[in-house]
């Protein structure tokens, strides 16, 4: 087996793959603080342009976080979230010194169209002012159905 490496890998591909990834707190916990979430965000833009991805948007309310991101063709949503997850708890630990702070394990993760790719940014952004109408439980069903996502009720809630 010839194994390529990166370079070969990236040189002669063209890809645009956009992700609209969710996950939330430890049991949904409302421990995101308004006066260190806007940090919280920029960290998790941050942190997937230390992975060579691109943030497009971030957002949410104090139980759990929206991303938008562009990745490449050799990332693995697992490995990216995963990746994301650690660093971003090891901030708040570091920086906002709230010990207890932990992400959910799972996540979601939807294909986003070109043309789509606006619309989720506005709908990342709007997060806050969306959650004062609808709870993140109804959302995430909401999503999953929409994208035709098989689930079992006892992970989800």
């Amino acid at each position: 087996m010839i194994r390529r490496t990166h370079r070969d890998v990236v040189a002669g591909t063209y890809s645009r793959l956009n992700f609209h990834i969710v996950f939330s707190t430890w049991k949904r916990q409302r421990i995101i603080a308004p006066t260190w979430r806007g940090n919280l965000h920029a960290f998790l833009g941050g942190a997937l342009r230390a992975l060579n991805a691109v943030g497009l948007a971030v957002g949410g309310p104090e139980d759990h976080v929206h991303i938008l991101a562009g990745l490449r063709p050799v990332h693995r949503v697992s490995d990216i979230v995963r990746d994301i997850k650690h660093a971003s708890c090891q901030w708040v630990h570091e920086e906002i010194h709230l010990e207890q702070f932990r992400w959910q394990s799972g996540y979601g993760a939807f294909t986003v169209g070109y043309r789509e790719v606006e619309v989720v940014r506005k709908y990342v952004h709007s997060q806050e002012a969306h959650h004062m109408q609808i709870g993140f439980e109804e959302e995430y069903l909401g999503m999953l159905q929409a994208n035709g996502v098989a689930y079992r009720q006892e992970y989800v809630l």
